[in-house]
This record gives structure tokens, C-alpha cells and sequence, in this order.
């Protein structure tokens, strides 16, 4: 069990997560992960670090290539509590991700998954064709299922963004009715003084 509060060295991970060091030190590259560093400038990993791997690992085992898993480690996470939804993102805000290509990325992943298990599945000519069929079947409606959340949560994320600014855009039209309306005021007040010394 991997403990919270631990700094695991690079071994260990490799250990826990089953990829080599030289894999997990590509892997920090290739999918841009910050990796803490220790005073002698040495990697170490903590729960946070190791299960962004494990996450990898998963995705891959789906058959998402490197190129697909790298837009969804970017992409936001949304966390549903009761009712409410609240978005977090884990990525900086000048990154867009393109919901539409993610979902077309990984649609065609799916079908290319789908479509090999198939071929080879016919090919091997067995007696069990049919149940294998029926269980790539099933597995590609739940990879859908899970693609069309993960839409979803793109889009509940752009949609919170969009009304905080709406209620940004709100407050500072609040802001410049009161600084009209207090310089009438002025205006008026100033008006009045001049009338009254002629």
C-alpha cells in the first residue's frame, strides 16, 4: 500500500508501478509532469506522483495512445458533490483543450481497438467467438459512456468559466453605473454652486 506522507525513490516507483526508471524519467517528458526534486537535485515521488502514473498505465491498458492521454492528463477534472457540480482544473489557463478533437482522438482509438480485437478474434476461429464479441462489445459502449462524460465534463467546465465571467463582466458594469451616476451627482452639485454666486 502506498503511504501518503512517504518521498519514494525512483526504484520503488518503478517497483510499484511496473515501469522501468528510464521509462518514468521519459514518461515525465513526454506527458510534462513536474516532479519534485530533493536539495541534491534527485527525484522523488510522492502518492500525488505515483497514481498520475497508475492513471497512465490504466489509459494505456484501454489502448489510448500517448498523444490521447496527454490531452486528457490536461484536461479538467470535475468533481460532483450531492448536487453541485464544481469544476477544478489540474492545468494552467492558458491551455485550450480542444473538447471536439479529444472526442474525435479518441472515437477513432476506440474503433481501431474495437475493429483489431475483431479481425483477430474471427481469424482465431474458436468456439468462443461469440461471447468474445459480445464482450469487446460491451466494452466499447462503456469506453463511449466514459468518452461522453468526459465531453461533459469539458463542457460544465467551460460553461463555469464562461459565468464567472459574466458575473466579473456584471460587478465592473455595477462598478461604472455608480461612478456615472456619482460624477452627475458632482455635476449637479457644481451647477447649483455657480447658479447660486451669480
Amino acid at each position: 500500500m502506498i503511504e501518503i506522507d512517504k518521498q519514494y525513490p525512483i526504484s520503488e516507483v518503478a517497483e510499484l508501478t511496473g515501469y522501468p526508471p528510464h521509462v518514468l524519467r521519459y514518461y515525465e517528458k513526454e506527458f510534462e509532469l513536474e516532479i519534485p526534486r530533493n536539495e541534491s537535485n534527485h527525484r522523488y515521488y510522492t502518492y500525488s506522483e505515483i497514481e498520475i502514473f497508475q492513471y497512465i498505465k490504466s489509459l494505456q491498458d484501454k489502448g489510448f495512445s500517448n498523444k490521447q492521454i496527454k490531452l486528457i492528463l490536461k484536461s479538467p477534472e470535475i468533481l460532483i458533490n450531492s448536487n453541485e457540480e464544481t469544476a477544478l482544473t489540474n492545468i494552467s489557463q492558458q491551455e485550450n483543450i480542444n473538447s471536439i478533437e479529444l472526442a474525435r482522438e479518441i472515437s477513432i482509438n476506440l474503433e481501431e481497438v474495437f475493429f483489431d480485437g475483431l479481425i483477430k478474434t474471427l481469424e482465431s476461429n474458436t468456439q468462443y467467438n461469440e461471447e468474445i464479441i459480445k464482450e469487446l462489445m460491451s466494452e466499447i459502449t462503456a469506453l463511449r459512456n466514459e468518452l461522453s462524460s468526459k465531453e461533459r465534463d469539458v463542457l460544465i467546465c467551460e460553461n463555469a468559466k464562461l459565468k464567472m465571467k459574466v458575473k466579473e463582466k456584471s460587478y465592473e458594469v455595477a462598478e461604472l453605473r455608480e461612478r456615472i451616476k456619482r460624477m452627475e451627482n458632482n455635476k449637479s452639485f457644481f451647477q447649483k454652486i455657480f447658479k447660486s454666486s451669480k
